[in-house]
């Protein structure tokens, strides 16, 4: 064995990679084959591709980057030109904050690159490893983006705003304009965006993704192609494309990238256009699990005991996009067995589960939630969710089924558990049905969790704690953690969400105030002495727990 191969295969069993027989097996088919180690047990299946290259990283210095879960910065690979990223199989990925190109490498030892890129770019560079077979696709995706926008630029030369509906088709269809948005969709998928926004302007037609729920700009096209893109969506969601004063919806399946991906598209007038958003809903993800949705052990307790009832009313409130709905998917998977008849009706379904009766909202059609849930309440079901409560009938009709015998799982809009109350007492539905029906109350919000490879501790200041609500009984910490931002994380010093949430669970005093019309501050005192912990406080616990920050919690509650 050779001086390179004993050196990887002592650091490969350092690392716990591998076992002393795996090397010696190894080692022998080395000598056979003539092979280098490295490739002979990724062929035996003993190390991926990945964990190769991260030791070999380790061997020389270097650190290891995943390109599957960095965001690459357009900015960064057009200082490259495209021969030097083929020729030496590498990606620039950002600029970090020392002023220095981060560069994904299959062969960051190869000392001519490195003065080849530094030559062209004046940068200095700061090499990492990444696997020959992540930067192959990485630089496809680039490669196909970039070339997106070239034909856009040849084609909005060419492309005049016309309003004639028969070559707003043709233009719809052209190949640029559908190999753009392919590669919008794309591309969002890739970096975990949980919507795309196209939103035409006066000069141009801006495109952001919403990422771990916060919108980034990710380009802007020729405001002369702007109706031929809105155009391309709305024959892929089978909207109207001849229909632009009214908002339109619709739905589109297809792959991306060997997963089926739904798209829920929207479109809303404008005075320089439509504007269109695609709700990306990942089929491939499933549905999370409810220990991984960021309850805290407390609170899955508290909750636990209201859905494993059986029959009552669940109430999961919050604004749009925080996490409502999947929030009682979870539940509902928890609860879906074959003993139980569970029936949904949704506007829109977004995830299909199996074994579950799902029903879509139909308003053309005339059916609405408050006809189909009377429809549903005649089909024997044991659960039912109801994708939003809106009205009053639809109140009304969920309360009584969950007095008469069936869990009703539902949403609300409110901006905490307690209030969600008062709204109900709005709907007109009465304060006693309300009062004996309801078991608990969830509010719920979606946090940014910090990055774990850059988070940064530091010192708080307890005067500062106190004021941000901090329980003196929990103690004050020396130190809590900030963000700082990575490659990893496209600087943004966050990466995922975690769920904050406060349970509150109906018991005979919420009971008595509800019957008696108390105002939602009197209720939410109640609840807290029942042992219900706030918004606030389950988001400063979820900082002291490291998984989030002061500023992100201070950001989504009031």
């Amino acid at each position: 064995m050779s001086g390179d191969a004993r050196h990887l295969g002592t650091l490969l069993l350092e690392e716990g990679l591998l076992t002393e027989d795996q090397l010696e097996t190894a080692v022998g088919s080395q000598q056979e084959s003539g092979l280098p180690l490295g490739q002979v047990l990724i062929e035996q299946g003993v190390l991926t591709e990945a964990q190769l290259v991260k030791a070999l990283g380790e061997q020389i210095g270097v650190e290891y980057i995943d390109l599957g879960e960095v965001s690459v910065d357009p900015a960064a690979v057009a200082v490259i030109p495209e021969y030097l990223i083929k020729r030496y199989t590498l990606l620039p990925v950002a600029i970090d904050d020392e002023g220095r190109m981060v560069v994904a490498m299959a062969d960051p030892a190869n000392v001519l690159a490195i003065d080849d890129l530094r030559a062209v770019s004046g940068y200095e560079i700061s090499a990492r490893v990444a696997t020959r077979t992540d930067l192959e696709e990485a630089i496809r995706r680039q490669a196909t983006f970039d070339e997106s926008v070239s034909d856009l630029a040849e084609l909005a030369n060419e492309e005049n705003e016309s309003d004639d509906l028969e070559g707003l088709s043709v233009a719809a269809e052209d190949a640029p304009v559908v190999k753009l948005v392919n590669t919008i969709v794309t591309k969002a998928v890739s970096e975990r965006a949980s919507d795309i926004h196209l939103e035409p302007g006066e000069s141009d037609l801006r495109i952001r993704f919403r990422i771990d729920g916060v919108l980034h700009d990710v380009m802007s096209a020729p405001r002369g192609i702007s109706n031929a893109v809105v155009s391309r969506v709305k024959i892929m969601a089978d909207l109207n494309i001849a229909e632009r004063r009214v908002p339109q919806d619709g739905r589109i399946s297809l792959r991306v990238a060997g997963r089926p991906i739904d798209l829920r598209a929207a479109t809303l007038p404008g005075i320089f256009g439509e504007k269109v958003v695609l709700r990306i809903l990942d089929k491939s993800a499933g549905v999370v699990d409810l220990g991984d949705l960021g309850f805290l052990d407390n609170n899955l307790k508290r909750y636990e005991s209201a859905y494993t009832k059986p029959y009552g009313a669940i109430l999961v409130t919050g604004p749009t996009g925080s996490g409502k709905t999947t929030t009682l998917y979870s539940t509902l998977s928890v609860l879906n067995r074959p003993e139980v008849n569970i029936i949904t009706v949704e506007d829109p379904v977004e995830y299909r589960l199996a074994g579950i009766t799902q029903v879509q909202v139909n308003r053309k059609a005339g059916l609405f939630f408050s006809t189909a849930l009377k429809s549903i309440l005649r089909a024997d079901p044991d659960i039912v969710l109801i994708g939003e409560v809106r009205d009053s009938e639809t109140a009304k009709i969920a309360i009584e089924a969950a007095l008469t015998g069936h869990l009703v799982l539902t949403t609300l809009h409110t901006n905490d558990a307690p209030s969600s109350i008062g709204r109900l007492l709005d709907m007109d539905v009465e304060p006693f049905l309300v009062g004996s029906s309801i078991d608990a109350v969830v509010a719920q919000r979606l946090a940014r969790k910090l990055c774990d490879r850059c988070r940064v501790r530091f010192a708080p200041e307890a005067s500062r704690l106190r004021a941000l609500g901090w329980e003196e009984a929990w103690g004050y910490p020396d130190d809590l953690f900030r963000a700082e931002g990575c490659t990893s994380c496209s600087q943004t010093g966050y990466k995922g969400r975690v769920s904050i949430n406060e349970v509150m669970l109906v018991n005979e005093e919420i009971q008595h105030l509800i019957v008696e019309r108390a105002s939602s501050d009197r209720i939410a005192k109640a609840a807290m002495a029942e042992g219900m912990r706030t918004l606030r406080q389950d988001g400063l616990e979820k900082v002291r727990l490291g998984m989030t920050s002061i500023e992100e919690i201070l950001r989504v509650i009031a």
